[in-house]
């Protein structure tokens, strides 16, 4: 473990922003100038599976950061971070990590739809939906703040690769079992689990949203190739992925930017119509983090680029 730092070139204080999903945790720390010192990533951080769960990869996130940028784990008492983490929907879990004596100056808790809504679009009004593990719409207009979705793929997550996993192994299954057509896809799938549903019956009882969600990738590479069944499936997917960005229009959202590990899978699939609403992200959600652990630290904001 590095040690703490004591050299008096040390800056006054670090900036510290965490983007934690269902997936993966990444982290990113910067100088009160805004220079990045160090990134780093950890395995899944979602509040809605414990705080004993996501706070080790939280904290794995910020190590790997403060060692990418050759910092003791000692700096953490001089920075102020913000944690933009899956499931702070509840306020609950919100309150549960904010409580959890995390070893930094200041902490500033937000969902991680928050963080990329303020990563996106700044303080301008604007919506996001994140489309990853989870899916979650926001939208902010003044001072109004209206969600979509972000409860668990068990109920909520329209479009979610959760959601769109869990219905490649059940259409997999139903061809498998001559209830459906086959396809190439459904026999790659079952192939994952050497064609037996009774090693689908193990895998799904302990299956986390992730284990879900990892086969995602594989119904849309599979579509891609014309698959029947794979472009059932996301076809499925984009409708409930409309449905959310119309919601979100008529809540009043003129400017929406998707954002997450399926945004851009998805894309090729929307209609027209919605494509000329999105408009591409200004940033990522790391810098949505970190622009709140600026206003936490008192540090005066970055002067904005010129668009081009």
């Amino acid at each position: 473990m590095p040690t703490s730092d004591t050299s008096s070139a040390t800056p006054a204080l670090y900036l510290l922003g965490i983007d934690g999903g269902g997936t993966a945790c990444r982290a990113r720390l910067t100088d009160a100038v805004g220079r990045v010192l160090g990134e780093g990533s950890a395995g899944p951080a979602n509040l809605t599976l414990g705080l004993d769960a996501a706070l080790p990869a939280i904290m794995a996130a910020a190590r790997s950061a403060f060692s990418a940028a050759s910092l003791g784990y000692g700096a953490m008492a001089a920075t102020h971070a913000c944690l933009g983490i899956a499931g702070a929907i509840v306020m609950k879990h919100r309150q549960g990590l904010m409580h959890a004596g995390l070893p930094f100056r200041s902490v500033t808790v937000r969902s991680d739809a928050e963080i990329a809504r303020l990563g996106a679009h700044g303080d301008r009004d604007g919506a996001i939906l994140i489309l990853g593990t989870g899916s979650q719409g926001l939208m902010a207009t003044g001072d109004r703040i209206c969600t979509i979705g972000g409860w668990g793929f068990d109920s909520s997550d329209s479009g979610s690769g959760a959601l769109l996993g869990r219905a490649a192994v059940r259409r997999s299954l139903l061809a498998h079992e001559g209830m459906a057509a086959p396809s190439s896809f459904t026999a790659a799938v079952m192939e994952r689990f050497h064609r037996d549903p009774a090693n689908i019956l193990e895998w799904a009882t302990n299956a986390l949203p992730r284990d879900w969600a990892s086969l995602a990738p594989e119904v849309f590479e599979h579509a891609g190739r014309g698959d029947a069944v794979a472009l059932e499936l996301v076809r499925a997917g984009v409708d409930d992925v409309v449905r959310v960005l119309e919601r979100l229009i008529e809540m009043g959202a003129a400017k929406i930017s998707i954002m997450g590990g399926l945004a851009l899978p998805y894309r090729p699939y929307l209609p027209e119509r919605i494509l000329s609403i999105l408009t591409e992200p200004r940033g990522d959600a790391l810098e949505g983090a970190l622009l709140l652990a600026r206003r936490a630290a008192g540090v005066a904001p970055i002067a904005a680029q010129p668009q081009s």
